[in-house]
């Protein structure tokens, strides 16, 4: 088992994630680490389980320390993993190990946890972003807008890609041009062919050649 390393942060912030209070800490060296403990008790996992198998995994256990919190009861030590191995570490965790009724929180958890909880300290932002999908329902002047913008992108996108694919078919029929050309080009070459002269000759020595047989042979 690897050592794990005792962590000094130097900020920490309460970040609200859909309903749950996450904790996350900065160290001097910019880096992210986020509470193992508060993530499994949002999600319904349990804790020494995961960090048992955080452990276990080459990759997260680099990135697994221990962290003094801030929390109600004073300053206690808590396993927090580096934000950016987040997204490594909660897909694996089958949808199975927890209730139904929390799988949707996992799935918010596996696709947006890290993002939400770095960006804590980049920018401020402590909650998480409603529904982007939801709020495009709305019929306002300002998601019209998004649509027609998209729909511009999306059209934009396919006439790349068309460009690309005839630019693609172009080269392929030059070279095939150059091809024919180099074949007719061979073709072409009178040295290839021999000319009625030539033949004549060809015809006249092979004629001698079958009349020396013959005699050869009627002199036996």
């Amino acid at each position: 088992m690897a050592e794990i390393n005792a962590l000094v942060p130097v900020e920490q912030r309460e970040v609200e994630f859909y309903g749950d209070e996450l904790t996350a800490v900065r160290l001097v060296s910019g880096q992210i680490y986020a509470s193992i403990s508060q993530m499994c008790r949002a999600i319904g996992l349990d804790t020494q389980a995961q960090r048992r198998r955080i452990e276990r995994h080459t990759v997260l256990a680099r990135g697994l320390g221990v962290a003094k919190l801030a929390t109600p009861g004073g300053m206690q030590d808590n396993y927090v993993l580096r934000v950016d191995l987040v997204p490594l570490w909660l897909p694996g965790i089958r949808t199975s190990a927890v209730n139904e009724q929390v799988r949707p929180k996992l799935e918010k958890f596996q696709e947006q946890a890290a993002a939400v909880l770095w960006e804590a300290f980049q920018q401020g932002h402590l909650t998480a972003d409603p529904d982007f999908d939801a709020l495009l329902q709305a019929d306002t002047d300002a998601v019209q807008a998004y649509k027609m913008l998209q729909a511009l992108v999306k059209l934009t996108r396919n006439q790349v890609l068309l460009e690309a694919r005839q630019d693609m078919q172009q080269a392929i029929l030059a070279d095939h041009q150059q091809r024919l050309e180099a074949i007719e080009a061979t073709l072409s070459d009178p040295q290839r062919f021999i000319s009625r002269e030539q033949a004549s000759r060809i015809s006249q020595a092979v004629r001698g050649k079958q009349n020396k047989n013959q005699m050869r042979v009627a002199g036996q």
